[in-house]
């Protein structure tokens, strides 16, 4: 167990709960991130609602979710991680129940937009608890555990809520996670609590972030259906690089930053936070987008289609614990993580040979690379990121990792929208319109021509998302091969 800024030595009980209780805020968290999205038909039902309002049920949380994280995990090195994942906690289960209480619409959106401020500060804090308890190989298996958990809740969250709002409505199944948020919160209540010593809280800096952050999440969430180009758009992205900017400078000028400027110039640090969003880049987009071809392309239900895509996930529930287990055995960290970002690489490249005509075995093989690479990665970066960061930082680095990770789950599905899209009008003669209906799998008494040119577009998205994924890994590469620049860091295997 690690020594380094805790109160005092962690109990015996405290020890042995500090696992499981973070793990059950892990998968809530990842269910409610996967799940929600088979609600918003009933939801849009009930409260007459579609649209835009309606998608920002799953948008708003989403984007305070990655506009929180960061802050969450300092604020947590400052105040107590204990006591903002138990906050935490609290926050997500009002946010539900407050969502299962909905009026409107509008209210609804507001309680999703609470519900993931909750959630950012139960895996930031969640995670800096980790790093905090355990250290050497416990840590890599209990990292190893939490990517574990959240491969199992983004897989199983969208059956389950299914099943619950089948049993229940969409307001019961909310209520359901605002109870297991409440127990997560109690349940925290008896862990060990660690801080930072000393140190003041960066408003400013929180601010900056949250502000930055925020407008340019709102950027790339509303610029599919407004277009890039709109001045709303552009406008949002300016101000919002604008703001970032001034964050930055302002971390360097101050002498207790939410961001600590070390943390970002360690190579080393930032290779394991690219190769995160890497796998993440690869992986998200077929998850999110699949089904809809599955379903369009070969006439599969929506249930089969989704077990289809077992073939994707099933792999993310297995591959951290062996990962880990394989470095604790003295396999490189590094080599395998370089394995991993190939297997997605590859599986993506795979996917290029999409097609019509026999979908499900075409994209069997690419499915399972890139779902043993997403969890490989699960398996390692985390541990491996927080190892190389000191202890007073490691809610900070927490959360921003998953931050990056946030945000880059957040555009590549705008951008694969947005590319799809923009693919699939080009192709059908600039109509616009028609290809939002083909992108959404609803094709017309011209099916065959529609379907060839969504093929087309779901070939060419990949080509694109590939040469990125290439790209950074390229640079994962590079960074992961030179020594760390803090030399008081440790480094990883």
């Amino acid at each position: 167990m690690a020594s380094a800024s805790t109160d005092s030595a962690p109990t015996t009980t405290a020890a042995r709960l500090t696992l499981p209780v973070v793990l059950a805020g892990v998968v809530l968290v990842a269910m409610s991130i996967s799940g929600t999205a088979v609600a918003l038909p009933s939801i849009g039902n009930d409260l007459d609602a579609s649209g835009s309002p309606l998608n920002w049920v799953v948008a708003g949380y989403n984007l305070a979710f990655v506009a929180m994280t960061l802050v969450a995990g300092a604020t947590a090195d400052r105040v107590g991680r204990r006591r903002v994942f138990v906050g935490a906690a609290g926050v997500f289960a009002v946010g539900f129940l407050a969502t299962a209480l909905s009026p409107s619409i509008v209210v609804a959106d507001v309680a999703r937009i609470v519900s993931g401020v909750g959630a950012a500060g139960a895996m930031a804090a969640g995670g800096a608890l980790l790093a905090s308890a355990y250290d050497g190989p416990a840590r890599h298996r209990a990292f190893a555990l939490m990517g574990t958990m959240a491969g199992i809740g983004i897989a199983i969250g969208p059956t389950l809520s299914g099943v619950l709002i089948t049993a229940t409505g969409w307001r019961g199944g909310f209520v359901v996670f605002a109870i297991i948020g409440l127990l997560v919160a109690v349940g925290g209540t008896r862990l060990h609590e660690s801080r930072s010593p000393g140190g003041s809280a960066d408003w400013l800096g929180s601010a900056l972030f949250v502000f930055a952050l925020s407008i340019l999440m709102y950027a790339v969430l509303a610029a599919p259906e407004l277009g890039w180009a709109n001045s709303r758009i552009v406008v949002a992205l300016v101000i919002g690089l604008l703001a970032l900017v001034v964050f930055a400078i302002a971390q360097r000028r101050t002498r207790a930053p939410v961001l600590d400027p070390a943390l970002v110039t360690n190579r080393q640090f930032m290779a394991w936070c690219l190769a995160t969003v890497t796998t993440s880049i690869g992986f998200l987009g077929v998850l999110v987008f699949l089904p809809t071809y599955l379903q369009a392309a070969t006439g599969l239900s929506p249930a089969v289609a989704g077990l289809a895509m077992l073939l994707l996930t099933a792999p993310v529930m297995v591959m951290p614990m062996i990962a880990v287990s394989l470095v604790n055995q003295g396999t490189s960290a590094r080599v395998l993580i370089l394995v991993a970002l190939a297997f997605v690489v590859g599986g993506k490249l795979s996917l290029i040979a999409l097609r019509p005509d026999h979908t499900v075995a075409v994209v069997a093989v690419p499915l399972l690379l890139i779902g043993i690479g997403m969890g490989a990665s699960f398996g390692l970066t985390d541990g491996q990121a927080m190892s190389l960061v000191p202890p007073d930082t490691v809610g900070a680095a927490a959360g921003f990792l998953n931050t990056l990770r946030g945000a880059a789950e957040a555009m590549v599905i705008a951008g694969f929208s947005a590319s799809l899209l923009g693919f699939l009008t080009s192709e059908l003669d600039g109509d616009s319109s028609r290809a939002a209906d083909v992108s959404s799998g609803r094709l017309s008494d011209q099916a065959a021509v529609e379907l060839d040119a969504l093929t087309r577009s779901w070939q060419l998205t990949q080509v694109s998302i590939t040469i990125l994924c290439l790209l950074l890994s390229f640079v994962v590469a590079v960074l992961i091969a030179s020594r760390s620049t803090d030399a008081d860091v440790p480094a990883g295997r």
